[in-house]
């Protein structure tokens, strides 16, 4: 039926039947969403990424010249990095990774800049106040993309948006790819996908976030990249050994980020759904982004800091993390906790994760309520002694050690565009 075929009736009885269904909140999210659709339809012809900057890459290409070299290297003084990238959201996981790393050069003598790429309109000192406060330890530069990149040794691009004006900027500096996700798989079939999947036939070199994509650049793409392992901050994820803290180990935490196709929210609703008909007795706790209108009992914390979030991984027997695509952080934060990591299972998450006590389970409403059964219905002194195990398990993957493989591959780079000695 054709929505100008219905009758004001037949809407008024559709209106009570979603009502019973999903209550009133329920169907003024349905309202919110069709407005904002009306507002900003889904054939918007915006892009992400600056025309002049599209167009300044295809030149780059279709001229076949070689990639910039780095600046030239002057004894005794440090290397230059531009990072590119789009403006800083507090709690963002992948763009933590970004800002540890730049504090982990900038501790091996590296000068990092960083370019932010904003076509909102935001004061670049609101950017600033927010590296400041979620990144502290970061010392670069912030600048404006839109006033150009200087000459680095390298310039890194760190996401798919900010590989175009790496391309198309006649800056010195060997390019570079900081690659934490496989992009394209971000969206549906079209344009999007298309261009994210383009910047990985750019030829620059990739530095990637785990095995799984330093293999898929290789294979299909025939990128030159190294990865590096996944760390651990064990400062504010650890195992609360204090007395009494394995009895009050009882929960289960989920990460909330609707927001994010790729984490499988809807699917996880579900699990959590059935797990929590299986096991009334077991309390669901809820981080990230606010929802409403769920089908089972839980208790939502909000955004959480990495100590508060530790602190509630150490009342929980197990959390669901899951992703589509690449891993997230967040398996590795809940095993340095005790918590143990249902995740769904996949080539990506196994060549990543590489532990034996994160639980993987059928990407499935059905597996996945069913791994987390398990976990809550083992004899407690197996639930503590797996807990124990899990945290000692991550005892070894340091940032630093990610930061040391970051550092090798920038060295190494800039070092392949040294004249051979004759």
């Amino acid at each position: 039926m054709k929505r100008h075929d219905v009758s004001a009736v037949e809407r008024v009885r559709q209106t009570r039947r979603l009502i019973e269904q999903e209550g009133t909140a329920g169907v003024v999210r349905r309202v919110r969403a069709r407005s904002a659709r009306l507002v900003a339809p889904p054939t918007s012809d915006r892009l992400p990424v600056a025309r002049e900057d599209l167009v300044g890459a295809a030149r780059v290409l279709s001229a076949g010249n070689p990639l910039p070299a780095p600046a030239p290297v002057v004894p005794g003084q440090p290397l230059r990095v531009a990072w590119v990238d789009v403006p800083p959201s507090k709690g963002s996981g992948g763009q933590t990774t970004i800002y540890r790393m730049i504090e982990h050069l900038e501790r091996n003598g590296v000068e990092c800049t960083m370019y932010l790429m904003d076509h909102h309109g935001w004061h670049l000192d609101q950017h600033r106040r927010t590296i400041s406060t979620w990144w502290p330890g970061v010392r670069a530069e912030v600048r404006d993309l839109a006033d150009g990149i200087d000459d680095a040794h390298v310039v890194m691009a760190t996401c798919w948006e900010s590989a175009y004006p790496v391309l198309a900027s006649p800056a010195r500096g060997a390019r570079m790819y900081f690659v934490q996700d496989y992009e394209p798989m971000f969206y549906p079939a079209g344009s999007l996908a298309m261009l994210a999947e383009a910047t990985y036939d750019f030829g620059f070199r990739a530095i990637t976030a785990g095995r799984w994509l330093s293999e898929r650049m290789t294979r299909d793409h025939g990128l030159v990249a190294d990865h590096f392992e996944f760390g651990c901050d064990l400062t504010h994820y650890q195992l609360d050994t204090s007395p009494g803290a394995a009895g009050r180990r009882n929960g289960v935490a989920y990460y909330c980020r609707p927001s994010t196709p790729r984490r499988a929210h809807e699917l996880a609703l579900v699990a959590l759904e059935l797990f929590a008909e299986q096991h009334p007795e077991v309390e669901i706790h809820l981080y990230g982004e606010a929802v409403s209108g769920l089908g089972f009992a839980a208790t939502h914390h909000g955004l959480l800091t990495p100590k508060d979030l530790g602190e509630l991984y150490n009342t929980c027997i197990a959390g669901l993390a899951l992703s589509a695509t690449n891993v997230s952080l967040v398996p590795h934060e809940m095993l340095g906790a005790g918590c143990i990591p249902v995740v769904n299972d996949g080539e990506h998450s196994r060549l990543v994760l590489d532990n034996d006590h994160v639980e993987y389970a059928a990407p499935s409403p059905f597996g996945l309520a069913a791994a987390l059964g398990r976990l809550v219905s083992a004899p407690e002194h197996e639930r503590t002694g797996r807990a124990s195990a899990a945290a000692a398990s991550v005892t070894s993957r340091s940032w630093d050690a990610a930061g040391d493989q970051v550092l090798a591959a920038v060295r190494s780079t800039v070092a392949s565009y040294a004249p051979s000695a004759s």
